[in-house]
């Protein structure tokens, strides 16, 4: 999503109103591509770690992958992971489920819009959450701690790790030893997806520290123990570039979380429109919102929300009633098409009216966007997250992932589940055994976790 300029791609002889003389001699038809392959995206794009047969031809690979994510537990146990408001704790909550099939759709049709494989960007968008540990940042933190001596934890590289490894769908085969950088014969491969697949899904993709502009970032997408299969998926790409479909499912992440929880925090009550409008609130608004986007000055953040004030669409008071619930929806649909057409507008300024794939373009989001988009992740942070409940009940959920983290550690294999605990029997070293603990806690869910904690810890 940067802002810098690139050449125009080619013209695109399959847009809208193109002609059969727009269209290079070696060109084929979108309807003459065989159902099986996907147009704009190569056999490399297509492959999968372990090579194996389409047991129903007529899908293309990346609808495979698609549904391979869509019938995951993986995804499944995201409905019991806290979005902003812990699961059962409110009527209807979000969760990362609901964020992440949100996050999905709107990820499908900006995609889509710009030459994407809407499959290909629907899976990445699916899959971006699934390394989310129970209660969602707060316990992503926990387990960092209780990971410092295996390498640490984030959420995105748990990702990766259950996508090749963790989600049971398809393991190596036995046999001859592995090529340098194929799996283990015999291990798991998680969900085997394609290459192109794997890569929409990685938006980080470096290890911890080797951030491309900001090495003290805590973000990264990869643990050493599972370069193998990120140096396969990454092969012949730029370093620390991500793919186009990648930057589609960050924006769309970015545009699902930031309209979503500020509609959520308004039906709860917990964000006052007027508010809004105060100095001393805006000046601790835009000191959160530098978070997002530290290049910005507090004026440049006034001005953008300023112009979301501005338009009829933004609320100026909730009531709870359904005229003002409606008006709530309104708001996250003009939220959602505003932010999505700026991005797909400026894209094609800078690349043209062709398809856009893999490495040919950066999504471009235009700064003013951007920042509107900033100042509603502080809204929700301010007004949502900073409440004093919040902060008690993250206090606790930071103990609780402590506990369990030391108490399973103390005890394994004895708590972990069979997958875990042979992944613990079979650690080559003290750091593999503290990961497969390690992998065991993030996969819970918020009530399996405090139903673990409650009986190995408080009954001890």
């Amino acid at each position: 999503m940067d802002d810098t300029a690139h050449r125009s791609a080619p013209n695109d002889p399959s847009r809208p109103g193109a002609s059969q003389s727009d269209a290079p001699r070696h060109a084929v038809p979108h309807r003459a591509t065989p159902r099986t392959g996907v147009s704009g995206y190569d056999p490399a794009a297509q492959a999968r770690w372990v090579p194996e047969p389409d047991k129903r031809p007529g899908r293309t690979a990346f609808q495979r992958d698609r549904a391979r994510v869509l019938h995951s537990a993986a995804l499944r146990r995201l409905a019991g992971t806290t979005q902003v408001v812990a699961p059962m704790r409110s009527d209807f909550p979000r969760t990362r489920l609901t964020h992440s099939l949100e996050c999905a759709q709107v990820g499908r049709e900006l995609g889509a819009s710009l030459g994407c494989d809407p499959d290909l960007v629907e899976t990445g968008c699916l899959a971006h959450d699934l390394g989310h540990p129970p209660f969602g940042h707060t316990g992503e933190q926990a387990l960092d701690q209780a990971a410092a001596a295996c390498g640490g934890f984030e959420g995105n590289a748990q990702s990766l790790r259950i996508l090749t490894r963790l989600e049971p769908k398809r393991f190596a085969p036995t046999g001859e030893p592995p090529a340098r950088l194929a799996p283990w014969p015999g291990r798991s491969v998680g969900l085997n997806l394609s290459r192109a697949a794997l890569d929409a899904a990685t938006k980080y993709p470096w290890t911890r520290g080797d951030h491309p502009t900001d090495p003290a970032s805590a973000k990264y997408g990869v643990y050493a123990d599972d370069l193998p299969v990120f140096r396969w998926l990454r092969s012949g790409a730029p370093a620390g570039r991500r793919c186009f479909e990648a930057t589609v499912m960050d924006w769309s992440d970015d545009v699902a979380y930031s309209t979503h929880d500020v509609e959520d925090g308004l039906q709860a009550g917990h964000i006052d429109p007027a508010a809004l409008s105060s100095p001393e609130e805006r000046t601790e608004l835009f000191k959160i919102a530098q978070r997002y986007a530290p290049d910005a000055d507090a004026e440049e953040l006034s001005e953008a929300l300023d112009r979301l004030q501005g338009q009829e669409w933004w609320p100026r008071s909730y009531d709870g009633s359904a005229r003002a619930r409606a008006g709530l929806k309104d708001l996250t649909s003009q939220l959602i098409g505003r932010f999505c057409l700026a991005a797909e507008q400026a894209t094609r300024a800078r690349y043209g009216p062709g398809p856009l794939t893999r490495y040919a373009a950066e999504l471009v989001v235009p700064r003013g966007v951007r920042l509107e988009c900033a100042v509603l992740k502080a809204v929700a942070v301010r007004y949502v997250m900073q409440r004093d409940e919040q902060a008690q009940l993250r206090s606790r959920q930071r103990i609780v992932i402590a506990e369990l983290a030391d108490r399973l550690t103390d005890a394994a294999p004895y708590g972990l589940d069979p997958v875990f605990a042979a992944l613990y029997e079979n650690a080559e070293d003290d750091r593999a055994a503290l990961r497969a603990v390690i992998d065991q806690i993030a996969t819970l869910t918020d009530a399996s976790a405090l139903a673990l904690h409650a009986r190995l810890v408080e009954r001890r």
